[in-house]
């Protein structure tokens, strides 16, 4: 069904589990555009500027073939200090673009879409930025956060709010939430490999909503992440649900989009 003139077509399907208060909306960088905020590229070679370095030969190599979380890893043991001055280079980054039009009127949307018929609200973000806040101050909603590692469980009786799932940027200068963002691989081992947080928390997501990602691109190392865990499940026997993204599609090929 399509509810704007040459806007996306949405498939019957997701519109009943919507209806039904089983769709989780799972937002990425791109709804963050209209306020002037970077996708993981630009966030990377901004932190460069801000840092005043260049990349060395390995960190280059990373960067092109699109391993943004590396290519920060690489930096931050290369730096002197506890990853404090790439930390505080994405804080500076990642400032809330609140003077551009329309900044925040894909948030507040989604704040909308994703409550439930019993007006819970169960949305996710892998974002750092507080786009989502400002945009529930603006059109009065209310608005609870789950910050990483401290996750809810993906269930109804458990989870109401706002989920960011690899960390959020604190209000006031803050070196140990800085340090615990989910950005470079050596944090993306620890959340979905290791320690294993994250990769519980998207699998039990799976297993309980239909998702549908917002603000991603295909080869997002995010995504790389989550599909990788669970890939891991599906070999062990798991069934996890369809999972939606919209995307653009020539007419009669959506075929050759599914995976």
């Amino acid at each position: 069904m399509q509810f704007i003139a040459n806007g996306p077509e949405i498939p019957d399907a997701l519109l009943q589990a919507h209806e039904e208060g089983r769709v989780v909306f799972f937002c990425g960088a791109g709804i963050s555009y209209p306020a002037g905020l970077p996708d993981f590229k630009g966030l990377v070679e901004q932190i460069y500027r801000r840092i005043g370095t260049v990349f060395t030969e390995r960190e280059r190599y990373a960067f092109d073939r699109e391993q943004y979380d590396a290519t920060l890893d690489l930096l931050e043991r290369r730096l002197p200090g506890p990853r404090r001055a790439v930390r505080r280079a994405l804080a500076q980054v990642l400032k809330t673009g609140l003077g551009h039009k329309d900044a925040y009127d894909t948030h507040a949307a989604l704040l909308r879409l994703a409550r439930s018929p019993e007006d819970s609200l169960r949305l996710v973000t892998t974002n750092f930025d507080r786009m989502f806040h400002a945009a529930a101050k603006h059109t009065k909603q209310k608005l609870h956060a789950y910050t990483a590692p401290m996750l809810p469980i993906p269930k109804n009786s458990r989870w109401n709010g706002l989920v960011y799932l690899h960390g959020r940027l604190p209000e006031e200068p803050d070196d140990t939430a800085l340090n615990q963002l989910v950005v470079t691989s050596g944090d993306f081992g620890l959340a979905y490999l290791t320690e294993r947080w994250a990769a519980r928390f998207v699998s039990e997501l799976f297993r309980n909503y239909v998702v549908c990602f917002v603000g991603y691109s295909i080869n997002d190392p995010v995504l790389r992440y989550m599909m990788d865990a669970l890939a891991a499940d599906r070999m062990l026997g798991e069934v996890t649900p369809q999972a939606w993204a919209l995307g653009d599609c020539e007419p009669g090929q959506e075929h050759r989009k599914t995976i």
